[in-house]
């Protein structure tokens, strides 16, 4: 008598694995104007991190913060602006004396890479409406 061996299924395959994505929590940035140090260095290169949550609630309990909502940006991007050239004391009083520019620039890095993750804008050139996008955090002079 023959018996009859129980077939043993193959393995089921594996799920093809996702590409593993890195998430980028730094952005490099070059300010249009640059932040002048006292000893009248000029620093134009820096590094903005991604804020948290807490980096958004703290300064709502900030005195200067309760008394002058404006001074809000201030505070924000001293937490999340971890570099500007060799300053790496990044305080709100550095904050305080960037030229209004940049501050403006800063607001709107901040914005992008907190709200829509990246730092990339839609333009189109004001001669024949060609549209392109810029990574209007820069790089190197003639990389934005």
């Amino acid at each position: 008598m023959r018996r009859m061996m129980a077939a043993v299924p193959a393995p089921a395959p594996e799920p093809p694995s996702a590409p593993v994505v890195e998430m980028r929590t730094e952005f490099a940035f070059e300010l249009p104007r640059g932040y002048v140090d006292d000893a009248g260095v000029v620093h134009r290169s820096g590094v903005m991190r991604l804020a948290t949550a807490r980096d958004e609630l703290v300064p709502l309990r900030d005195d200067r913060v309760r008394e002058n909502a404006a001074y809000l940006t201030v505070v924000l991007l001293a937490r999340v602006v971890v570099r500007i050239g060799t300053v790496t004391d990044v305080h709100a009083g550095v904050v305080e004396n960037l030229f209004a520019s940049d501050l403006a620039f800063l607001q709107d890095m901040y914005r992008r890479i907190n709200s829509e993750g990246h730092t990339r804008a839609a333009v189109a050139c004001p001669e024949c409406g060609h549209g392109f996008s810029v990574d209007v955090a820069g790089g190197r002079l003639g990389e934005s």
